[in-house]
């Protein structure tokens, strides 16, 4: 479902582009999965959604980007492929003064250290910490984006990074997992001190607007078809995605699939 803050940016960013979008309800959450499922999950979606002709994919999920991107670009080597680490790498990056940076994502993606090498690679000096957000995933797909229950697991999670001194306090959050955007409200007032926000949903659309056009994908006339695949429980997906969409789904735009 968190891959649905892409899908947002993709829309708002690319109104000339056909957007199928699968959300793999049947087997989630991934973050706190194994990296060799992650990796038999992500081609088994993936497949599905080659099976309709796609000309671009996007991972909308830090996990599957940080556990299974390897696997994917060398599955389907004929395929644009991107990622949502990254584009939220390079932003995190250019968006830090002082080097110092919070990442927040699921066991898996903290736990893989994805970020970590992406950031380091771009700057070397980096100090990155990494902060396992798990029951964010929870909150979000339940709708509290605020709110006592939000505000108490925040200031849990955050504890480490409040106790800092001002002085190494970072000074850049990203927001290492797709479901975390609509909290990040919540989350900068748990943290109470200036920090700039990269949210991988935006870095990565303008990711995908730039592969388009360099591969002369790009379809610059407004047309915009959405679609969706889930793979369990379509009516729960279709509440769950209106907390991300702000707005209904339309019934005919929802597939329930098999992988």
């Amino acid at each position: 479902m968190g891959g649905l803050t892409v899908f947002s940016a993709l829309r708002r960013r690319l109104p000339g582009e056909d957007l199928l979008y699968l959300g793999d309800t049947a087997r989630l959450p991934y973050g706190t999965k194994g990296s060799e499922t992650i990796i038999r999950y992500a081609l088994q979606a993936t497949e599905k959604l080659v099976e309709r002709r796609i000309k671009l994919l996007v991972v909308a999920c830090n996990t599957a980007t940080a556990i299974a991107l390897p696997a994917l670009q060398e599955a389907y080597a004929h395929l644009p492929v991107i990622g949502v680490v990254e584009p939220g790498a390079q932003a995190a990056c250019e968006a830090s003064r002082t080097g110092r940076i919070l990442v927040l994502g699921t066991e898996s993606t903290i736990r893989n250290q994805a970020y970590t090498r992406a950031i380091q690679a771009l700057r070397p000096e980096a100090r990155v910490t990494g902060i396992s957000c798990s029951l964010f995933v929870s909150l979000a797909e339940e709708g509290w984006m605020d709110g006592p229950v939000m505000e108490a697991a925040a200031a849990r999670y955050l504890a480490p990074v409040l106790g800092l001194p001002p002085a190494t306090r970072p000074d850049c959050l990203v927001l290492a997992c797709t479901h975390f955007p609509p909290l990040a409200p919540a989350i900068r007032a748990v943290l109470s001190f200036p920090l700039a926000v990269v949210d991988s949903a935006e870095t990565t659309a303008r990711a995908v607007e730039s592969r388009l056009a360099g591969q002369g994908l790009f379809n610059p006339a407004p047309r915009n078809v959405f679609h969706f695949l889930t793979t369990d429980a379509p009516e729960r997906f279709a509440r769950v995605a209106g907390y991300f969409l702000s707005g209904p789904l339309a019934p005919e735009s929802l597939e329930l699939v098999v992988l």
